[in-house]
């Protein structure tokens, strides 16, 4: 009989563990569940993925306007051949046309 009453309280310790972790895990998934539910903390993370949308926008905006400016460049600095051609062109008709123009203005 003194192994039965021995066998008892071992058991109920560790019952009495059982239900304390149980009692820990439940405490844990209520207040995951208030702070899922709880409006203050919505509006916390919804304020907060706001921020972060708004500065990888701003980051990306950056990135592209860099781009932008660093393709402007590029183009800025190849000159056609052609065009500078014609520009010359153009420049020398018109010098020369002055300078008819002065000629025969002076007779």
């Amino acid at each position: 009989m003194a192994d039965a009453d021995t066998a008892k309280p071992a058991a109920q310790d560790t019952l009495m563990a059982a239900i304390d972790r149980t009692r820990a895990e439940l405490a844990r998934t209520i207040d995951a569940i208030a702070d899922r539910v709880s409006p203050r903390n919505n509006i916390r993370r919804a304020a907060e993925r706001a921020r972060q949308d708004a500065s990888r926008a701003a980051e990306r905006a950056r990135q592209d306007a860099s781009r932008a400016a660093e393709r402007a460049r590029q183009d800025a600095s190849r000159i056609d051949p052609r065009l500078a051609g014609a520009a010359a062109a153009a420049v020398a008709v018109v010098a020369g046309a002055l300078i008819l123009w002065r000629l025969r203005r002076r007779t």
